[in-house]
């Protein structure tokens, strides 16, 4: 494991240096977001996440990861886990095509019509009673900024969109 976190005299760990600018991969809200998310999952404030932040963040969310699971997880990065490597990380899942392919096919299962659009009041009713049940808090920060026209229908396409590759133009 030496290779992946190098120490220098005064004890800091050093990440690898990714190849290709991470930040260009999304628009600027997208990166501030991953920014408060790295935040909040570096627990210790370190500028890394470390196994034992992640075993923390997954804690806090009522999982109680092997050790073994958590190596798992760490070993996903190509170094340590500072910032740059958390976005390009989640860079690497994001851009893929089966992803936007899932997320489409869940909110189809709920469009019987095809229509590409989803009743809003449905839709929450779904997200807080269905399995991952999220909370009325979490529902509203989803549907903020959504793309919900004035019948309250909540068009899942262009939020898949929204939320793979960033606001559209106006």
């Amino acid at each position: 494991m030496a290779s992946k976190a190098k120490k220098a005299a005064g004890g800091k760990k050093h990440a690898q240096r990714a190849t290709s600018n991470v930040f260009a991969m999304f628009a600027q809200n997208q990166v501030q977001e991953f920014k408060e998310a790295f935040g909040m999952m570096d627990q210790d404030k370190d500028g890394f996440i470390s196994k034992e932040d992640l075993k923390g963040t997954l804690s806090s969310f009522g999982k109680e990861p092997k050790d073994d699971e958590l190596e798992e997880m760490m070993n996903e990065a190509a170094g340590a886990i500072n910032f740059t490597m958390f976005l390009t990380m989640f860079g690497d899942k994001l851009t893929g095509t089966d992803p936007e392919d899932t997320i489409l096919n869940a909110f189809k299962m709920f469009d019987p019509d095809a229509t590409g659009k989803i009743n809003d009041k449905k839709l929450r009713k779904l997200l807080m009673g269905m399995g991952d049940r999220l909370q009325e808090e979490e529902v509203d920060q989803v549907y903020r900024g959504a793309p919900i026209d004035k019948k309250g229908n909540f068009d899942y396409k262009r939020f898949v969109h929204i939320v793979k590759y960033g606001e559209e133009d106006a």
